[in-house]
Protein backbone atom coordinates (compact mmCIF):
# COMPACT_ATOMS: atom_id res chain seq x y z
CA UNK A 1 0.00 0.00 0.00
CA UNK A 2 1.30 3.75 -1.00
CA UNK A 3 1.93 5.63 1.75
CA UNK A 4 0.39 8.60 0.27
CA UNK A 5 -2.99 6.91 1.26
CA UNK A 6 -2.28 7.51 4.72
CA UNK A 7 -1.05 10.97 5.09
CA UNK A 8 -1.18 13.89 3.11
CA UNK A 9 2.13 15.03 1.05
CA UNK A 10 2.97 18.08 3.30
CA UNK A 11 2.38 15.91 6.28
CA UNK A 12 4.89 13.17 4.72
CA UNK A 13 8.04 15.80 4.28
CA UNK A 14 7.29 17.36 7.74
CA UNK A 15 7.72 14.47 9.79
CA UNK A 16 9.73 12.09 7.57
CA UNK A 17 9.91 8.32 7.19
CA UNK A 18 10.19 7.11 11.06
CA UNK A 19 7.97 10.33 12.06
CA UNK A 20 5.52 8.73 8.84
CA UNK A 21 5.97 5.00 10.84
CA UNK A 22 4.89 6.69 14.17
CA UNK A 23 2.04 8.73 12.60
CA UNK A 24 0.42 5.42 11.00
CA UNK A 25 0.83 3.48 14.65
CA UNK A 26 -0.83 5.91 16.13
CA UNK A 27 -3.53 5.76 13.53
CA UNK A 28 -4.02 2.43 13.89
CA UNK A 29 -5.34 2.57 17.33
CA UNK A 30 -8.19 4.65 16.22
CA UNK A 31 -9.27 1.96 13.55
CA UNK A 32 -12.20 -0.25 13.65
CA UNK A 33 -12.02 -3.07 15.71
CA UNK A 34 -14.27 -5.42 13.01
CA UNK A 35 -11.81 -7.94 12.72
CA UNK A 36 -11.93 -8.94 16.62
CA UNK A 37 -15.96 -8.91 16.66
CA UNK A 38 -16.46 -12.64 15.93
CA UNK A 39 -14.65 -13.18 19.80
CA UNK A 40 -14.84 -16.57 21.55
CA UNK A 41 -15.16 -15.26 24.87
CA UNK A 42 -14.84 -18.43 26.70
CA UNK A 43 -15.22 -22.61 26.08
CA UNK A 44 -15.99 -24.78 28.46
CA UNK A 45 -15.95 -28.87 29.33
CA UNK A 46 -14.11 -31.78 28.23
CA UNK A 47 -12.24 -31.79 24.86
CA UNK A 48 -12.64 -35.33 24.53
CA UNK A 49 -15.41 -38.25 22.34
CA UNK A 50 -18.59 -38.35 23.92
CA UNK A 51 -18.30 -34.80 25.61
CA UNK A 52 -20.46 -31.41 25.61
CA UNK A 53 -18.76 -27.94 25.11
CA UNK A 54 -20.43 -24.79 26.04
CA UNK A 55 -19.61 -21.50 24.29
CA UNK A 56 -19.90 -18.18 24.78
CA UNK A 57 -19.49 -15.62 21.58
CA UNK A 58 -19.56 -11.79 21.45
CA UNK A 59 -23.18 -10.89 21.63
CA UNK A 60 -25.06 -11.17 17.83
CA UNK A 61 -22.26 -13.42 16.62
CA UNK A 62 -23.05 -16.51 14.58
CA UNK A 63 -21.24 -20.37 15.58
CA UNK A 64 -20.94 -22.76 12.61
CA UNK A 65 -20.15 -26.26 12.64
CA UNK A 66 -20.05 -28.21 9.91
CA UNK A 67 -21.59 -26.44 7.52
CA UNK A 68 -24.64 -25.95 10.16
CA UNK A 69 -25.82 -22.81 11.49
CA UNK A 70 -25.46 -23.00 15.67
CA UNK A 71 -27.97 -21.47 17.73
CA UNK A 72 -26.81 -18.69 20.21
CA UNK A 73 -28.69 -17.35 22.71
CA UNK A 74 -29.62 -14.01 23.78
CA UNK A 75 -26.47 -14.33 26.47
CA UNK A 76 -24.12 -15.45 23.64
CA UNK A 77 -24.03 -19.02 24.67
CA UNK A 78 -23.62 -22.23 22.70
CA UNK A 79 -23.47 -26.00 22.71
CA UNK A 80 -21.87 -28.22 20.35
CA UNK A 81 -21.73 -32.17 21.07
CA UNK A 82 -19.43 -34.88 19.79
CA UNK A 83 -20.04 -38.63 19.69
CA UNK A 84 -18.96 -41.62 21.07
CA UNK A 85 -15.95 -42.47 17.92
CA UNK A 86 -15.99 -38.33 16.73
CA UNK A 87 -13.18 -37.77 14.95
CA UNK A 88 -10.53 -36.13 17.21
CA UNK A 89 -9.49 -32.71 14.92
CA UNK A 90 -12.78 -30.51 14.94
CA UNK A 91 -13.34 -26.82 13.74
CA UNK A 92 -15.97 -24.68 14.07
CA UNK A 93 -16.37 -20.67 12.93
CA UNK A 94 -17.50 -17.90 14.93
CA UNK A 95 -19.12 -14.83 12.72
CA UNK A 96 -19.15 -11.41 13.50
CA UNK A 97 -22.52 -9.32 13.09
CA UNK A 98 -20.41 -7.31 10.20
CA UNK A 99 -19.22 -10.79 8.44
CA UNK A 100 -16.13 -11.29 10.14
CA UNK A 101 -14.79 -15.07 10.73
CA UNK A 102 -12.78 -16.52 12.72
CA UNK A 103 -11.97 -20.69 13.12
CA UNK A 104 -11.55 -22.22 16.33
CA UNK A 105 -9.70 -25.72 15.88
CA UNK A 106 -10.20 -28.18 18.63
CA UNK A 107 -7.58 -31.24 19.15
CA UNK A 108 -10.40 -34.23 21.03
CA UNK A 109 -8.95 -36.57 23.26
CA UNK A 110 -9.76 -40.25 22.07
CA UNK A 111 -11.55 -42.19 25.07
CA UNK A 112 -10.87 -45.94 25.98
CA UNK A 113 -14.37 -48.22 26.32
CA UNK A 114 -14.82 -50.95 27.96
CA UNK A 115 -15.31 -53.82 25.36
CA UNK A 116 -17.21 -57.17 26.89
CA UNK A 117 -16.90 -60.16 24.47
CA UNK A 118 -19.14 -62.77 25.54
CA UNK A 119 -19.82 -66.19 23.93
CA UNK A 120 -22.51 -69.14 23.77
CA UNK A 121 -25.70 -66.49 24.64
CA UNK A 122 -28.86 -68.06 23.17
CA UNK A 123 -29.58 -66.22 20.09
CA UNK A 124 -32.88 -65.14 21.23
CA UNK A 125 -31.45 -63.40 23.54
CA UNK A 126 -28.98 -61.23 20.98
CA UNK A 127 -31.89 -60.35 18.80
CA UNK A 128 -35.09 -59.46 19.21
CA UNK A 129 -38.13 -62.18 17.80
CA UNK A 130 -39.51 -61.02 14.77
CA UNK A 131 -42.40 -60.49 16.07
CA UNK A 132 -41.38 -57.47 17.81
CA UNK A 133 -39.82 -56.06 15.23
CA UNK A 134 -42.59 -53.77 14.19
CA UNK A 135 -43.22 -52.38 17.41
CA UNK A 136 -40.08 -51.84 17.94
CA UNK A 137 -39.49 -50.00 14.67
CA UNK A 138 -42.35 -47.34 15.59
CA UNK A 139 -41.15 -47.10 19.09
CA UNK A 140 -37.79 -45.93 17.86
CA UNK A 141 -39.70 -43.40 15.74
CA UNK A 142 -41.28 -41.88 18.64
CA UNK A 143 -38.25 -41.23 20.34
CA UNK A 144 -36.73 -39.75 17.36
CA UNK A 145 -39.60 -37.12 16.61
CA UNK A 146 -39.51 -36.29 20.47
CA UNK A 147 -35.99 -34.97 19.74
CA UNK A 148 -37.03 -33.65 16.35
CA UNK A 149 -37.60 -30.19 17.21
CA UNK A 150 -35.09 -27.71 18.56
CA UNK A 151 -36.21 -24.87 21.15
CA UNK A 152 -34.77 -21.80 22.64
CA UNK A 153 -34.91 -22.99 26.32
CA UNK A 154 -32.03 -21.46 27.88
CA UNK A 155 -31.18 -24.42 30.78
CA UNK A 156 -28.26 -26.37 28.75
CA UNK A 157 -26.15 -23.46 29.24
CA UNK A 158 -26.64 -23.97 33.27
CA UNK A 159 -24.85 -26.47 36.00
CA UNK A 160 -26.73 -30.24 36.05
CA UNK A 161 -26.69 -32.04 38.64
CA UNK A 162 -27.59 -35.80 38.99
CA UNK A 163 -31.07 -37.26 38.87
CA UNK A 164 -30.18 -39.55 41.73
CA UNK A 165 -27.42 -40.40 43.81
CA UNK A 166 -25.99 -44.59 43.95
CA UNK A 167 -23.96 -46.50 42.52
CA UNK A 168 -22.60 -46.47 39.20
CA UNK A 169 -23.34 -49.62 37.56
CA UNK A 170 -22.63 -48.87 33.93
CA UNK A 171 -20.56 -46.11 31.92
CA UNK A 172 -21.03 -44.46 28.58
CA UNK A 173 -19.22 -46.25 25.58
CA UNK A 174 -19.16 -49.66 26.67
CA UNK A 175 -20.23 -52.46 24.42
CA UNK A 176 -20.66 -56.16 24.67
CA UNK A 177 -19.90 -58.90 22.18
CA UNK A 178 -22.22 -61.72 21.85
CA UNK A 179 -21.21 -64.56 19.97
CA UNK A 180 -19.03 -62.15 17.82
CA UNK A 181 -21.69 -60.40 17.08
CA UNK A 182 -21.05 -56.08 18.44
CA UNK A 183 -24.33 -55.12 20.11
CA UNK A 184 -24.80 -51.30 20.27
CA UNK A 185 -22.68 -49.37 22.31
CA UNK A 186 -24.27 -48.20 25.52
CA UNK A 187 -24.98 -44.48 25.32
CA UNK A 188 -26.03 -43.72 29.23
CA UNK A 189 -24.18 -44.02 32.79
CA UNK A 190 -26.32 -46.20 35.00
CA UNK A 191 -26.89 -45.88 38.58
CA UNK A 192 -27.63 -48.84 40.78
CA UNK A 193 -31.18 -47.96 43.21
CA UNK A 194 -34.53 -49.70 44.59
CA UNK A 195 -37.24 -49.93 42.78
CA UNK A 196 -39.17 -46.75 43.79
CA UNK A 197 -36.34 -44.18 43.96
CA UNK A 198 -37.11 -41.04 43.61
CA UNK A 199 -35.41 -39.42 40.47
CA UNK A 200 -35.33 -35.73 39.97
CA UNK A 201 -34.89 -33.79 36.98
CA UNK A 202 -31.03 -32.38 36.27
CA UNK A 203 -31.98 -29.09 35.09
CA UNK A 204 -35.24 -27.00 33.95
CA UNK A 205 -36.68 -28.08 30.56
CA UNK A 206 -39.93 -29.35 29.03
CA UNK A 207 -41.54 -32.97 29.52
CA UNK A 208 -41.19 -34.36 25.36
CA UNK A 209 -42.15 -37.91 25.70
CA UNK A 210 -43.50 -39.68 28.85
CA UNK A 211 -43.86 -43.55 27.94
CA UNK A 212 -44.79 -46.41 30.79
CA UNK A 213 -43.64 -49.27 28.43
CA UNK A 214 -41.26 -49.35 25.61
CA UNK A 215 -39.73 -52.19 24.27
CA UNK A 216 -35.80 -52.28 25.38
CA UNK A 217 -36.24 -49.16 27.56
CA UNK A 218 -39.20 -49.85 29.62
CA UNK A 219 -40.78 -47.01 31.30
CA UNK A 220 -38.74 -43.77 29.34
CA UNK A 221 -38.75 -40.03 29.88
CA UNK A 222 -37.06 -37.65 27.83
CA UNK A 223 -36.69 -33.73 28.78
CA UNK A 224 -35.60 -30.89 26.69
CA UNK A 225 -33.03 -28.60 28.16
CA UNK A 226 -32.77 -26.41 24.59
CA UNK A 227 -30.61 -26.05 21.91
CA UNK A 228 -31.03 -29.76 21.23
CA UNK A 229 -29.83 -31.02 24.58
CA UNK A 230 -32.15 -33.68 25.81
CA UNK A 231 -32.00 -35.95 28.87
CA UNK A 232 -33.50 -39.30 28.59
CA UNK A 233 -34.17 -41.66 31.56
CA UNK A 234 -34.99 -45.34 31.01
CA UNK A 235 -36.34 -48.56 33.10
CA UNK A 236 -38.50 -46.39 34.75
CA UNK A 237 -40.95 -48.14 37.12
CA UNK A 238 -43.16 -44.68 37.31
CA UNK A 239 -43.43 -41.31 35.06
CA UNK A 240 -45.04 -39.09 37.04
CA UNK A 241 -45.03 -36.38 34.41
CA UNK A 242 -46.82 -35.38 31.40
CA UNK A 243 -46.01 -34.53 28.18
CA UNK A 244 -45.54 -30.51 27.62
CA UNK A 245 -44.84 -30.70 31.61
CA UNK A 246 -42.47 -28.03 32.56
CA UNK A 247 -39.82 -29.14 35.11
CA UNK A 248 -37.34 -27.00 37.34
CA UNK A 249 -34.40 -28.55 38.25
CA UNK A 250 -35.11 -30.62 41.40
CA UNK A 251 -38.45 -31.83 40.74
CA UNK A 252 -39.47 -34.98 41.42
CA UNK A 253 -40.24 -36.54 37.43
CA UNK A 254 -40.36 -40.47 37.85
CA UNK A 255 -38.93 -43.75 40.01
CA UNK A 256 -36.69 -46.28 39.32
CA UNK A 257 -37.79 -49.39 37.73
CA UNK A 258 -36.23 -52.53 36.21
CA UNK A 259 -38.64 -52.47 33.11
CA UNK A 260 -37.67 -53.27 30.14
CA UNK A 261 -34.75 -55.33 28.74
CA UNK A 262 -32.88 -55.27 31.91
CA UNK A 263 -31.25 -57.41 34.35
CA UNK A 264 -32.10 -55.18 37.64
CA UNK A 265 -33.20 -52.43 38.88
CA UNK A 266 -31.21 -49.14 37.89
CA UNK A 267 -31.47 -45.96 36.35
CA UNK A 268 -29.92 -45.13 32.49
CA UNK A 269 -29.45 -41.80 32.48
CA UNK A 270 -29.00 -40.76 28.84
CA UNK A 271 -28.12 -37.60 26.94
CA UNK A 272 -28.56 -36.18 23.24
CA UNK A 273 -27.41 -33.17 21.66
CA UNK A 274 -29.98 -33.89 18.76
CA UNK A 275 -29.24 -37.18 17.10
CA UNK A 276 -25.47 -37.06 18.78
CA UNK A 277 -25.31 -38.83 21.97
CA UNK A 278 -23.32 -37.98 24.88
CA UNK A 279 -21.78 -38.56 27.81
CA UNK A 280 -24.23 -37.44 30.91
CA UNK A 281 -20.99 -38.14 33.42
CA UNK A 282 -19.00 -35.94 31.50
CA UNK A 283 -21.75 -32.87 31.78
CA UNK A 284 -22.56 -33.18 35.25
CA UNK A 285 -19.43 -33.91 37.18
CA UNK A 286 -18.66 -36.57 39.94
CA UNK A 287 -21.30 -38.42 41.66
CA UNK A 288 -21.77 -36.71 45.13
CA UNK A 289 -21.09 -38.81 48.13
CA UNK A 290 -24.23 -39.44 50.17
Amino acid sequence: MSDSVLLPRCLKQRIGLTGLFKSILLLSLFLPLSATHAKLLSLKGDRTQGSLLLGKVSLGSQVKYKGKTISVNDGGFFVIGFGRDAALDQQFAVISPDGQQQSHKLKLKKRQYNIQRIKGVPQKMVTPPESFLKRIRRESKLVADSRAVESNYPYFATPFIWPLTGRISGVYGSQRVFNGEPRRPHFGVDVAAPVGTKVISPAGGTVVLAEPDLYFSGGTLIIDHGHGVFSSFLHLSKVLVKVGTKVKQGDVIAKVGATGRVTGPHLDWRMNWFTTRVDPALWVGPMPKK
